[in-house]
């Protein structure tokens, strides 16, 4: 297998990165139903997008990623673009490489499920977009019906952080579960799953996968 590194800190290890990634995306598209219009803030590897073009009813994926290095390198490293089943070339896609909050404040219609990958955030540029103001932002984008999932650091190793993040999105008005999964290559991994709503979370996996089924779903929420 591969690594990949940004700035030094490993992003996803090719043995083990579904297990991250179908934990990321698969709790989200259920808790919708049947998502249209999804959208992607970071994720520029196109691992995310591998999996959420596994379901028929969505029709457009907008993803938004600061990098057009990474997006680019995704697209023709064979390496990344086989790991990610060629997902850039799907027509349903499109990217746009520019700053995640820069271009919510101007972005027009609406999504169904919004999956957001961003880097830990150990700066100020990553710290801003954990934050009320970015959440709310975020929710001005959303159907009424849309989920949301986001990844939020580890609940074991960073926990003051990861709970940060669940408290600042209720903070900005989402019903919040919180979930987490094992990946060897990080250890114990935490994200939230959102909603407008209160509402419960998702107890069966509508597509076959590599690790997650119906059991291993419902065990995500047992924190």
């Amino acid at each position: 297998g591969f690594n990949l590194f940004l700035n030094g800190h490993l992003q996803f290890s090719s043995v083990d990165e579904y297990r991250y990634h179908e934990a990321l995306v698969h709790p989200a598209m259920p808790a919708h139903g049947a998502p249209v219009r999804v959208l992607v803030l970071g994720g520029g590897d196109g691992l995310a997008l591998r999996e959420i073009l596994k379901y028929p009813s969505v029709r457009e994926v907008v993803l938004v990623d600061l990098d057009p290095e990474m997006t680019t390198l995704s697209n023709h490293l064979q390496l990344l673009s086989e790991l990610n089943a060629h997902a850039y070339s799907d027509p349903r896609v499109r990217v746009v490489n520019q700053d995640a909050m820069v271009w919510l404040e101007k972005a027009s219609g609406l999504f169904d499920v919004a999956i957001v990958d961003f880097p830990d955030p150990n700066s100020y540029s990553l710290g801003k977009l954990y934050t009320t103001r970015f959440y709310r932002l975020l929710k001005s984008k959303l159907t009424q019906e849309a989920a949301v999932s986001i990844q939020s650091t580890s609940p074991l190793f960073a926990r003051s952080s990861y709970w940060c993040i669940i408290r600042t999105l209720e903070a900005a008005g989402f019903s919040v579960h919180p979930y987490q999964t094992a990946v060897p290559s990080f250890g114990v991994w935490g994200f939230a799953l959102a909603k407008l709503q209160p509402f419960s979370p998702p107890t069966t996996v509508p597509i076959k996968l590599k690790y997650l089924d119906d059991q291993t779903m419902a065990s995500l929420f047992t924190l």
